[in-house]
This record gives structure tokens, C-alpha cells and sequence, in this order.
């Protein structure tokens, strides 16, 4: 068994043993799972099934996370991307009203599968690399960054830490009820528990919130046994509509779930591999390998029933703890599935709390604002100095959140930067790819 895995992983060549995998893969489980609790909670509101949205999740991250182990054999998992989730419910399915596109999820999720399967042709044809080539770095990172403020956001308001007022949009909430002590006193664990350097702080948070919270009366624990055989997957599988993605001519909603999907997985391999060595004479082996497995995982999970999968930056706590080989992704995938036996528990933590007429997520608001803190740090490379590159950074990290819009602030970035570079006389540093899409982004203004 040891001799099958060192040939097919490679254990002995990357100086790591099963068990350092071991460790590696249940760490980098523990960091990430909360997404199993923040999913489901986050694309109800589209009025997808909340069960069959766990059970996908967790299937799709399973899947996913094994593809990239065997394809690429790196420790990289694989889970719905933060971000992601938020541009599918809040924009895509979001009411008109609220500012949202108001198309359902059956359409939301026919176009990440067009999306995906772009992404699928592009990986095997190497083309994902030059695409990202061309996209200036001052704007992939401000959209991590405006990605993380908008996530930071949604928290605030999950906790009912931040609230609606008319006159200057947003205000403090009521600290005083117990859905906001709640999130407060679960962000205060989860930073110090963060500030220990305890490993799964972000889980760990979400149970000590959610222990927290039945004394507190915001949760109630479940009347039946805490494990059970997992819920159906009938509501959300293969439900997705590609035909009415094609007819309703979502271009635009396509191209961003692509964009943000290779941006995510580039970064990600970027920053992981970087901080793991693999990254050799400026160039990661396995690349496209990696990227592929993330596109397939993109599709495999649109067709289960949840948004778009990518690679998780919380990979690197199981790298930190010796993960170095895709061994690791089998042993974080082994947990996904055993965590489909667990829906009550998922119930429990994810589940609403109505708080002056509308539904809060209190239990896992921490866990999103601290999401927001990590995607901050890409703030730090962005050229500050030149205004042609800051500008537009500035914009789409400012537009995103205040607009709960990622395409929004993508828009604002792209014009903004083509046009500043223009009417600076450094026009032609900009790739012809960059003023075409800045061009349909404003097609789209007059469009609309």
C-alpha cells in the first residue's frame, strides 16, 4: 500500500510521509469546512434547497479536491469559492429591486456550467495562461480585495452588526440583541484563536459560536440525533438551465464567473505554491493540470447544484503542517463525504434567525468577516505610486461592497483603467483584450 502510494504521490521524492499527509489533508479540512455551513445558508436565499445545497457542496468539494490531487498532485483543495457564492445570490439571483439581475437559480446555475465548460476547452488548450497574462495586476488584485470587502460586509449584516437606515444607507446595529452579541462575542473567539495560531480557527469559531448560541437562545439544538443518513440531492441536481442562460443572453454574468473563477485559481496557486516551494524558475509544474481539475469541479458542482468550485487559499494551513503531495486532497475529501452524515448539525449552524422581520446568519457572520480580513492582504501589491494603476483598484475595491456588486466594481475597474492610461499618453502598455472588455462593459451601461 505505502509502495503504491509513494509511486503514484511521490512521497519519499517531496520528503513527506503519510502521515505528515495525513495531518495536512484533516488541517486543511478543518480550515475550509465552514464553507459546508456558509453555502447552504448563502444560496437558500435564492430559494435553492437547503439540504440538497449541503449535500452538493460537499460532493462537489470532495470531487473536486480529489481531481486536483490526482491530476495535479498538489495539496490544493477544492470547495464553492467565497466570492462566488455571493455574486450568484446577491447579483445574478438578487431581486431587481435590491439591485440584483432577478434571474433564477435554475438559469444562474446553467451558466456557471457554460462558464465551467469554457473554462474546461481553455485549460486544455493552455489558453487560460495568456488571458490572465493580459489583465494588469493592479486590478486582480483590487478585485480580491473588493471581493473581500463586499464578503466582510454581507457578515457584518448576517450578525446584525450593520443595518439599513434610509438616511445614510447603513448604520450600527442593536449590540444589545442577542443574534449581534452572538456574531460579537463568535468574532472575538475566532480572532484570538487566530491570533494562538490554532489550527481550524474558522471552525472552531463557528462551534464555539454555535455552543454559544443555545444558551443565548438564538440556536436551537437539533430534537433528533446529531447524525443522519444525508438529505436528498433531487431538488438541485442537474436542474440547471443552459438553454434559458443562452436565451436570457447572460454574456457579461458568463464572462465573470469565468474571470473570477481563473483569477481565484491562478492567485491561489500562486500564493500557495509559492509559500510550499513548488513554484520552480518562476514557472509551477502541473499548472494547467491544476487548473483543469479546478475547471472540471466548476462544472461536476454546477450539475450537483451549487456555485462555482475553486481553489481555497486555506490550503496553505495544511501545507504549513507538512502536506506536500496530493495525498493530502484524498484525506480532505475523505472528511467532505463523512460530513454529508451530519446535515442536522448543518441545519443547526447555518439556519435563520429573524431579526426584526428579516433572516440573520449569526453563527457563521465571524467566519465571513474573517474571510474578508484574508483577502485583504492583497492590498499590498498593488502599485500605489501610479495612479493609472491605483486608481482603478481604488474604484473596484470601493464599488464592490457599496454596491454589493462584484460586477460592478470589475466595470468600474477595467474602464476606468483603460481610460486613464489613454489619456496619460501610456496607451499602448494596454493589451487590446483589456479596451475590448472595458468597451462592453460600457456597451452594457447604454444596454441596460
Amino acid at each position: 500500500m505505502s509502495s503504491t502510494l509513494d509511486r503514484i504521490f511521490r512521497l519519499r521524492e517531496n520528503g513527506t510521509t503519510l502521515g505528515r499527509e495525513a495531518l495536512g489533508g484533516i488541517t486543511t479540512f478543518m480550515t475550509m469546512s465552514y464553507i459546508i455551513f456558509v453555502q447552504p445558508a448563502i444560496l437558500s436565499k435564492t430559494g435553492m434547497n437547503f439540504d440538497a445545497v449541503m449535500v452538493a457542496t460537499c460532493l462537489a468539494s470532495a470531487l473536486a479536491t480529489i481531481l486536483t490531487g490526482l491530476l495535479s498532485r498538489y495539496p490544493i483543495a477544492q470547495a464553492p469559492a467565497m466570492g462566488h457564492n455571493i455574486f450568484f445570490a446577491y447579483t445574478v439571483c438578487g431581486a431587481v429591486a435590491a439591485g440584483g439581475l432577478g434571474y433564477s437559480w435554475k438559469v444562474a446555475l446553467g451558466a456557471i456550467v457554460i462558464s465551467g465548460t469554457v473554462f474546461v476547452i481553455l485549460s486544455f488548450l493552455g489558453v487560460w495562461e495568456k488571458l490572465v497574462a493580459v489583465v494588469p495586476d493592479s486590478l486582480k488584485h483590487g478585485i480580491a480585495v473588493g471581493i473581500g470587502l463586499l464578503i466582510a460586509f454581507v457578515g457584518l449584516q448576517y450578525g446584525g452588526l450593520v443595518t439599513a437606515n434610509p438616511g445614510v444607507l447603513v448604520e450600527l446595529g442593536d449590540f444589545a440583541s442577542r443574534p449581534a452579541l452572538l456574531a460579537l462575542l463568535g468574532l472575538l473567539l475566532t480572532i484570538i484563536l487566530m491570533a494562538l495560531r490554532v489550527p481550524g480557527a474558522l471552525l472552531l469559531g463557528i462551534i464555539g459560536t454555535t455552543l454559544l448560541g443555545i444558551p443565548l437562545g438564538v440556536i436551537k439544538a437539533p430534537s433528533q440525533q446529531l447524525w443522519s443518513l444525508p438529505p436528498s440531492l433531487a431538488p438541485t441536481f442537474f436542474q440547471m438551465d443552459v438553454v434559458g442562460a443562452f436565451k436570457t443572453g447572460l454574456v457579461t454574468v458568463i464572462f465573470v464567473f469565468l474571470l473570477l473563477d481563473v483569477f481565484d485559481a491562478v492567485g491561489t496557486l500562486i500564493g500557495v505554491g509559492g509559500q510550499a516551494g513548488f513554484i520552480k524558475n518562476g514557472r509551477l509544474p502541473r499548472a494547467n493540470q491544476a487548473m483543469l481539475a479546478d475547471a472540471l469541479g466548476t462544472v461536476g458542482g454546477a450539475l450537483l447544484g451549487t456555485s462555482t468550485v475553486s481553489s481555497y487559499v486555506e490550503s496553505a494551513a495544511g501545507i504549513a503542517q507538512g502536506a506536500r503531495t496530493g495525498l493530502a486532497n484524498l484525506f480532505t475529501a475523505a472528511f467532505f463525504l463523512l460530513a454529508l452524515f451530519f446535515s442536522p448539525v448543518v441545519k443547526m449552524v447555518g439556519g435563520e434567525f429573524i431579526l426584526e422581520g428579516r433572516g440573520i446568519h449569526p453563527v457563521i457572520a465571524p467566519a465571513l468577516i474573517v474571510v474578508g480580513y484574508f483577502m485583504m492582504k492583497c492590498v499590498t501589491f498593488i502599485r500605489w505610486d501610479d495612479p493609472t494603476d491605483a486608481i482603478p483598484a481604488f474604484l473596484a475595491i470601493l464599488v464592490m461592497p457599496l454596491t454589493l456588486n462584484i460586477t460592478e466594481g470589475i466595470s468600474f475597474g477595467f474602464i476606468s483603467y483603460s481610460l486613464m492610461k489613454l489619456v496619460s499618453g501610456r496607451g499602448k502598455q494596454v493589451h487590446w483584450l483589456v479596451y475590448l472588455i472595458s468597451a462592453l462593459f460600457v456597451l452594457r451601461y447604454f444596454l441596460a
